[in-house]
């Protein structure tokens, strides 16, 4: 029997998929339907998992799909970068995020597919579910969560689940 496919939803409530809900934090801004790089807003509309990574020196592997973080990968946010808004490697010329961190932020890394696999400069990079700083800590425009939450949601999902954010107010609104 095939398992049903659960949508993850944000709302001004928190996370929801299926019955279960789960406290979240968003961008320091809110939501935006136009979300550009750097505003600090998450990306209202319907997003897909496309990945998930994971620290193998600090977790087991949570999935059969799940990806180790290697201490060179990298994040690219620089719009003069030719790889903008993909995974890479250091050393970069170029901004971007170390996803092998000494702080525990990005022990799991759920990817989405926002501006992504061709993605539009300025449109803003990298929107992940990941571990939060603290509960009500706002994000750069992520969706992040307590580390035992984000382990049971990555356990719950696969390629393709939705991530749909509601609107809840914030920057570039129309």
């Amino acid at each position: 029997m095939r398992k049903r496919k659960e949508h993850i939803y944000i709302t001004p409530c928190g996370m929801r998929m299926g019955s279960s809900y789960y406290p979240c934090t968003i961008g320091r801004n809110g939501t935006s339907a136009n979300k550009s790089e750097g505003d600090g807003a998450t990306p209202e509309g319907q997003h897909e998992i496309i990945g998930l990574l994971y620290r193998p020196d600090r977790l087991l592997k949570p999935t059969d799909w799940a990806i180790p973080i290697r201490p060179s990968d990298i994040w690219s946010d620089d719009c003069k970068d030719p790889d903008y808004n993909m995974l890479g490697q250091a050393p970069s010329k170029f901004s971007h995020e170390k996803l092998f961190r000494a702080d525990p932020l990005y022990d799991l890394v759920i990817l989405t597919n926002w501006n992504w696999p061709y993605a539009v400069k300025g449109r803003g990079s990298a929107i992940f579910l990941h571990r939060w700083r603290k509960r009500g800590y706002p994000t750069e425009g992520c969706v992040a969560l307590s580390s035992i939450h984000l382990l049971e949601i990555a356990r719950r999902i696969n390629f393709g689940t939705k991530v749909i954010v509601l609107p809840q107010g914030g920057v570039n609104r129309r």
